[in-house]
């Protein structure tokens, strides 16, 4: 007994359209067609249509199913290596939703409630990181560092709080894999710290491994840095230090 396309789109539920696309495509071709182009379906294509929307609940795309029917494939060995695949991109997307949340956790942290109080710290935490810096370095090492940031809204540093809170915990994960300051892995994780640093002012290498020296000194540069982990301030004031040593070019003297 044949059966009309329309006959077969209505009692499977797949649209005349689309069974006309799987007779293009060599998926689902029909017992016959008529000379006035109807097609005609029988018992061997209903069942290959079973078939073919068995896999497609499945996820298997269409021309994965087509090396299935065409072939004679071992439907187990296709189905194994397609789980594989919807393994890796789960885990691909167990880690963007990680990533997501964790930066909405930042940034709800980095929320900034009271922006008079706030910028009032700012002001005195820059001061105090400038008197230190000139202290050991001169007034040329903060020559920047005054006029940086003033045109900045609260949005603007509650998004660079965030992004501190995560450049914080990335350089806490390579230094508990038991990377050494100086390693490459080190110094290319500390060249986004620097990178970061330089989006709101240009230091010295003098300058910036004095920065990296306050992070052992400077009780609020500290607790940024024992937030993301007790033990990053002493190995991210040597990764800096060595990063300011090698990777930085130093001024040469001016000729009088």
């Amino acid at each position: 007994m044949l059966h009309s396309i329309s006959q077969v789109a209505k009692a499977s539920g797949v649209s005349a359209r689309m069974l006309r696309h799987y007779d293009a495509i060599g998926l689902l071709p029909p017992d016959r067609v008529t000379a006035n182009g109807y097609r005609w379906y029988g018992r061997t294509e209903l069942l290959r249509l079973q078939r073919i929307l068995v896999l497609r609940r499945l996820g298997l795309g269409l021309e994965q199913i087509g090396e299935i029917l065409r072939e004679q494939a071992d439907e187990a060995t296709t189905l194994r290596a397609h789980l594989a695949q919807l393994q890796d991109e789960r885990r691909r997307l167990d880690h963007i939703i990680a990533t997501v949340e964790q930066t909405a956790a930042d940034l709800a942290a980095a929320r900034i409630t009271d922006p008079d109080q706030f910028f009032t710290g700012l002001r005195r935490d820059r001061a105090a990181m400038r008197d230190n810096l000139q202290a050991a370095y001169g007034e040329h090492s903060t020559a920047a560092l005054d006029s940086t940031g003033t045109d900045l809204t609260t949005g603007d540093y509650e998004h660079a709080a965030a992004q501190g809170t995560a450049l914080f915990r990335r350089l806490a994960q390579v230094m508990r894999a038991g990377t050494a300051p100086d390693a490459p892995a080190a110094q290319d994780a500390v060249t986004e710290h620097y990178e970061s640093v330089c989006h709101y002012w240009q230091p010295t290498p003098e300058a910036y491994s004095a920065l990296g020296t306050l992070y052992l000194t400077d009780a609020t540069q500290r607790s940024i840095a024992e937030h993301a982990d007790p033990d990053l301030p002493a190995w991210l004031a040597a990764a800096i230090e060595t990063y300011a040593r090698h990777h930085l070019p130093r001024q040469q003297p001016s000729k009088s």
